[in-house]
This record gives structure tokens, C-alpha cells and sequence, in this order.
């Protein structure tokens, strides 16, 4: 853990520092905020920003936002001043730490920040074979590659190898090749000079001068344009890059690891990934089975995220009941354990009491899939169909849900998955309900299917995403958990509605302010 301090603090910089070196972090200081982003766009670079709320904020982060500096910044205040600490959140930061500082505090967001999520949770015997395979390649030099469905966890693998090997204590550095486009993409790989092109207002250092004499991962590298992989080419076999607007090449000791979803192999014979390349980074292959072939990983991923959301909603323990617990087993999980984590949070918020019942269980289903084999994702009983049935309910929120005059959402709220590319279609989930509703289910889900014909995707989801925030009484946050969205994409997709002339919900009492 990388820490940088921004501010003189006044006085409490020396304890904070010594706080947050204890917990394991390397600390450096700044008292400006051009000093800040000087040593962000450095070899030195940092996990986590804490920066007196005094400083201009706003600017900091704009700033950061513009060079494509992607870092959580944490916002430090004498006292608790509110005013000061909603104007830092409104900026950007992601949290306000009150000074005098607490240890116990520091500790808690350095901890948020490291996420302790990196660990792997696994007991099936296919993923302790590839653990096993994994660690005994750390120790050395070579470049990796790790291949696997999206979701299965190969940042995770990338962090294991690094943390096994040599270099364990020097930077992990991570780029997603497929979030950044073609023209950034070189600059954010190999660095700039000042003024090489429009945008580049001082010299910035690249992830391979960031990630020296450490390790480099190179996340979904299949979605690298041939041309850029001809310089990584270069870069691998030179140990040597060559910023953009310099002359002068900079050597570099990085060991590689590269990611991908794609067949590689494939990728290689249509010409779209060269094949020197392919083999330079392909000294060692750890490929990462599906969760459909380690089933017995998913009680112990269950219960890790379980009680990881519970604790961070604030809710108190929580256990699986069994009937909840045979529906994950028997689910297709063709979201691998990304998808067995977003389940697992909704079903922490749509809980009641100590147990996590079938009711709160929402799974994806086949909803565009062939013969009418969707599932609805929201059991009848759950609380989130009906959630005014209990004592004191007035609204009868499910109403919209069992009409079947709104074939656009056959059985409920759903989202389509078919079976993995090339894969065999494996048990696509249970029924919820109850064996009434199941068989009614079965007897209209042809005709909902045979509406959704001639509708387009973005049609069909617009009108799932403002029903379920219809009977979220319109709060954002509600309806963003149980989308499994960001909330920042569910207010995208909600200003794109309003200017399309859509009538789109208001937001609840509690999210007026922010919405």
C-alpha cells in the first residue's frame, strides 16, 4: 500500500504517517497539490490520496480525471466540519477523515482501499490444482498467461502470482487494455513527454516505468489493436520503451502477466493477435476453471460475500438456508463468481431477519434464450415483489409484476443468459416459486417470449430498469442493488431516458439531495 499525503495538515501529518506506517503502508509527502500530481505522474505513483480538505479538491480531482490518473482520494479535516466535509464529497472524494486522526480509522480505510478481496476463497479440488500450478511458477521470472471466462478471478490469480514471487515487495501494477481506447492507450502503457500531443501538459510516466523492477498486469490483452502490440513486442524483447515525444529509450524491468476471455490460439489464426507476440507472453498458462466446474467452491463464495455485504450494510450475521443454498448450487453461474457476488449482495438487502431464504435468491435466467425456458429472477414471495404485504402495507407493489399485460418482462424481472460460448448448456437454475406459480410460469412464458420479438435490447432493458425503479419507489441506490448496476450507470441510463421524452420516476425522499 502506496500512500500519499497532500497538505501541511496542520501539525497532525507526522502522526497520520505514522499510523498508516505501522499498518504496512509506505508513506510520502506533498505539501501542494502540483506536488500531488508531479509524484502521481512519477515511477513512485500511489494506491490512496489523503489530502487536507483545505486545498482546492475539485481542481485536484478534475485534474486527475483530465491525465487519466485513476486513484481513490480520501479527504482530511480538523474536527468534523460538515459543511467542509459534503464540499469534498461533492468533488469527488471518496470519503472525509476527521482529525486529530484515529488509528482505528486510518486502519479501516487503508483496509477498504487494500480490499482484502484480493485473497482467493476456494476448497474445490480443480482451483487448489491450479493454486498449486500457480505457485509453483511465482518464483520465477517468466511471463504468465491467464486465461479464463470473465468473472472466474484472473486479476485475483495476477495478484496471487505476484505475492508468491520475488518481487512481491515491489509495485503490482494492473491496466485493463479493453477500458482504454487505441490512441490512449500507448501513452498510458510506455509515458509521454510534455507537450507530445494535445492534452499532454507535462511529462507523464507510463504503467512500465510504474510497475519497474515489479510486475505488470495486462488485463484483457486480447483487445490491444495490432498495431500497439507490435511496440509491447518490442518493449518484451528489449526490455526497453520509448515514451511518446522522446528520443531517448528507457529501460525497464518489469515481469509480465497477461489476461484474456478470448481463445488466444484462435485470436492468433484470424489474424487479430500476432502470433510472436502470443508466444513471448505464453511462457506459462494458468487457465482458471468456471464455477460451473468447481462446484464446490460455491457454498464457501457464498458465505464469504454474505457476510462480507452484511457487514458492510451494517446488518448483523446472516446464514443461508438450505433450500437458498441447493438454488446457487444447481444455478448455470454464467457470470462465474462476479455474478455469485452480485446475487449474494442483493440477497443481504432483500433479506428479513438472521436467514437468507429462496425468497431473496434473484438468479439470471434465459429470457431471450429459444422455447420459452426463462425463469423469473424475482421469486413471487420475495420482498422486493411485494414489499408493503407485511403489517401496516398499503402499496401493492407486485400488482404490475403479475399483470400479464406487460409481456415485456416475462415472469418478472429478468435478465437473458444463454449458455457459455461453445460450452454445453448446463441446469439454468431452479424454479423459486412455488409450485403453482412455476406452473403458471411455464404456461405464459411462450407468449411473454414471443412478445420480446422484433424489440431491441436497449428497448427491453430501458423498460426493466425504470419497472424496477417504479416499485422502488424511485430510489436510485434500491433499484441500482437489485439491477446489479452502479449507481452511476443507472442515473446515465436515467438521463438518457429523460431526454428521450421518457417518463422517468422521481427519486425517493432520502435521494433527493444527490440524485
Amino acid at each position: 500500500m502506496r500512500l500519499l499525503i497532500v497538505g501541511t495538515l496542520e501539525g497532525y501529518i507526522t502522526a497520520a504517517g505514522k499510523i498508516a506506517m505501522k499498518r504496512g503502508a509506505k508513506v510520502s509527502h506533498t505539501d501542494s497539490i502540483e506536488g500531488a500530481l508531479t509524484a502521481l505522474r512519477s515511477a513512485a505513483g500511489a494506491d490512496l490520496v489523503m489530502i487536507d480538505v483545505k486545498l482546492d479538491i475539485a481542481t485536484f480531482i478534475d485534474s486527475l480525471k483530465s491525465e487519466r490518473i485513476t486513484i481513490p482520494v480520501v479527504a482530511c479535516g480538523i474536527g468534523t466540519d460538515a459543511a467542509a466535509a459534503v464540499r469534498a464529497i461533492r468533488a469527488g472524494a471518496k470519503e472525509y477523515l476527521p482529525l486529530p486522526p484515529n488509528a482505528e480509522l486510518i486502519a479501516a480505510v487503508l483496509e477498504a482501499v487494500a480490499e482484502e478481496s484480493h485473497s482467493i476463497v476456494c476448497s474445490d479440488p480443480a482451483m487448489l490444482a491450479t493454486l498449486r500450478l500457480a505457485e509453483q511458477v511465482a518464483p520465477s521470472d517468466a511471463s504468465v498467461m491467464i486465461t479464463g471466462e470473465s468473472g472466474t478471478g484472473k486479476e485475483l490469480m495476477a495478484r496471487f502470482i505476484h505475492r508468491k514471487s520475488r518481487r512481491s515487495a515491489e509495485p503490482f501494477v494492473a491496466v485493463n487494455c479493453a477500458a482504454i481506447p487505441e490512441n490512449l492507450l500507448e501513452s498510458e502503457l510506455f509515458g509521454h513527454e510534455k507537450g507530445a500531443f494535445t492534452g499532454a501538459v507535462a511529462r507523464r510516466l507510463g504503467k512500465f516505468e510504474e510497475a519497474n523492477n515489479g510486475t505488470l498486469l495486462l488485463d484483457e490483452l486480447s483487445e490491444m489493436h495490432p498495431r500497439l502490440q507490435a511496440k509491447l513486442l518490442r518493449a518484451i524483447q528489449e526490455k526497453e520503451i520509448d515514451r511518446i515525444g522522446s528520443s531517448q529509450p528507457v529501460r525497464v524491468n518489469v515481469r509480465l502477466i497477461a489476461t484474456s476471455n478470448r481463445n488466444l490460439e484462435a485470436e492468433v489464426r484470424s489474424g487479430n493477435f500476432r502470433e510472436d507476440l502470443y508466444f513471448r507472453l505464453n511462457v506459462f498458462s494458468v487457465a482458471i476453471p468456471s464455477l460451473r466446474e468447481r462446484p464446490a467452491d460455491i457454498p464457501m463464495i457464498a458465505e464469504h460475500f454474505l457476510k462480507k455485504y452484511a457487514e458492510a450494510n451494517g446488518l448483523g450475521d446472516k446464514r443461508l438456508t438450505e433450500d437458498a443454498m441447493l438454488m446457487l448450487k444447481t444455478h448455470h453461474w454464467r457470470g462465474n463468481v462476479r455474478e455469485l457476488e452480485n446475487t449474494m449482495h442483493r440477497a443481504v438487502l432483500l433479506s428479513r431477519g438472521e436467514e437468507v431464504g429462496p425468497e431473496a435468491i434473484m438468479l439470471t435466467s434465459k429470457m431471450l434464450a429459444p422455447e420459452g425456458s426463462a425463469q423469473a429472477s424475482i421469486p413471487a414471495d420475495s420482498p422486493v415483489a411485494n414489499p408493503f404485504a407485511g403489517p401496516g402495507g398499503t402499496v401493492p407493489a407486485a400488482a404490475a409484476l403479475s399483470q400479464p399485460a406487460q409481456p415485456a418482462h416475462p415472469g418478472g424481472l429478468a435478465t437473458g443468459y444463454g449458455p457459455p460460448k461453445g460450452g454445453k448448456p448446463g441446469p439454468y437454475g431452479m424454479a423459486a416459486n412455488s409450485s403453482a406459480a412455476a406452473a403458471a410460469n411455464a404456461g405464459t412464458s411462450g407468449a411473454g417470449l414471443a412478445a420480446l420479438i422484433g424489440r431491441t435490447v436497449a428497448d427491453v432493458e430501458r423498460d426493466l430498469i425504470l419497472e424496477t425503479l417504479t416499485h422502488c419507489l424511485g430510489n436510485r441506490t434500491h433499484a441500482a442493488n437489485i439491477l446489479g448496476i452502479s449507481i452511476r450507470t443507472l442515473r446515465n441510463k436515467l438521463k438518457q431516458y429523460g431526454d428521450e421524452g421518457r417518463s422517468v420516476p422521481t427519486p425517493g425522499n432520502d435521494e433527493r439531495a444527490t440524485a
